[in-house]
C-alpha cells in the first residue's frame, strides 16, 4: 500500500508529543474537513522524528496534509490510524515550502511502513499502558 493521500482543511486541535517506554514517539492533530452539511473531524498521526512537522502550523490554519493509511490488529482489535508525512499551509501560493523532513516530494519516508519495534510482540509482553499508537 505506497499510495499517498492528501486532505485539505483546517486545524482544530494539536495535542502534544506522546513518548512510550519502547521509545517510540507521536503526535496527534486533528484537522476539520468540510463535508456538505456536516464538517469532518479528522486526526492524524505524525511519528518519530516527523513529530515536529505541526510545530509550525496553529489552531485555526489552512492546510494540505499528505498522508498514509496503515491499520493493524491488536489483542483481537483492528485499528486504522492516518500517518502524516508532509504538510503544507493552504492558500499560501507556494510562497511557503512545505515540511517534509526529507527532499524526494514524490514518496513517504519508508519508516512509516514498518511496524514499531515490539508489533510482533506477544499480548502477554506487551503492557497496555505501552501501546504503540
Amino acid at each position: 500500500m505506497a499510495k499517498g493521500f492528501e486532505m485539505e482543511g483546517t486545524v482544530k486541535v494539536i495535542n502534544e508529543v506522546q513518548t512510550f517506554a519502547s521509545g517510540f514517539s507521536k503526535r496527534e492533530f486533528v484537522i476539520e474537513v468540510e463535508d456538505g452539511k456536516f464538517p469532518q473531524m479528522v486526526k492524524f498521526e505524525c511519528l518519530k522524528e516527523k513529530a515536529s512537522l505541526i510545530d509550525d502550523y496553529s489552531i485555526g490554519e489552512v492546510v494540505k496534509v499528505h498522508f498514509d493509511i496503515r491499520g493493524n490488529e491488536y489483542n483481537g482489535r483492528y485499528f486504522v490510524n492516518l500517518n502524516a508525512w508532509k504538510l503544507e499551509k493552504s492558500g499560501s501560493g507556494g510562497a511557503t515550502p512545505p515540511r517534509d523532513g526529507f527532499t524526494d516530494q514524490g514518496a513517504p519516508p519508508s519508516h512509516l511502513s514498518e511496524p514499531p519495534a515490539d508489533y510482533g510482540q506477544s499480548p502477554e509482553s506487551v503492557s497496555d499502558d505501552d501501546i504503540p499508537f
